[in-house]
């Protein structure tokens, strides 16, 4: 009998030890409160950075509608000059002032036989 409580006390002795050992109520509640706090913030900085995101494009986007317009206007404005340009009256190219020199004719003594022509 002496050895069964032996026993039994010593195995009382361990399981309160083990208890006794673990984390408390408050321990654990920080614990949880660290994590939900940590998971928290991940998730503002994901919201942040796609609404950060979501600015960018529509940044690019109105960017690029600008710089179609600048095209666009640009074409306009060269399809104007052209047209412009073209109803003007065309004036007459002036003649030339020099007589063109008209060739020499060859002399068939200038080309001796078998020189041929070319």
């Amino acid at each position: 009998m002496k050895k069964n409580q032996l026993v039994f006390s010593v195995v009382a002795g361990f399981l309160s030890i083990c208890v006794g050992c673990g984390p408390s109520a408050e321990e654990k509640a920080a614990v949880e409160k660290a994590q939900q706090d940590s998971i928290n913030a991940v998730m503002e900085q994901k919201m942040a950075e796609q609404k950060q995101a979501m600015e960018d494009s529509i940044n690019a986007a109105k960017a690029a509608e600008e710089e179609a317009a600048r095209q666009k206007q640009a074409i306009e404005d060269s399809l104007k000059a052209a047209m412009e340009k073209s109803t003007k009256p065309k004036t007459k190219p002036k003649s030339d002032p020099k007589p063109k020199a008209e060739p020499t004719p060859t002399k068939p003594a200038d080309v001796k036989p078998g020189q041929g022509r070319g």
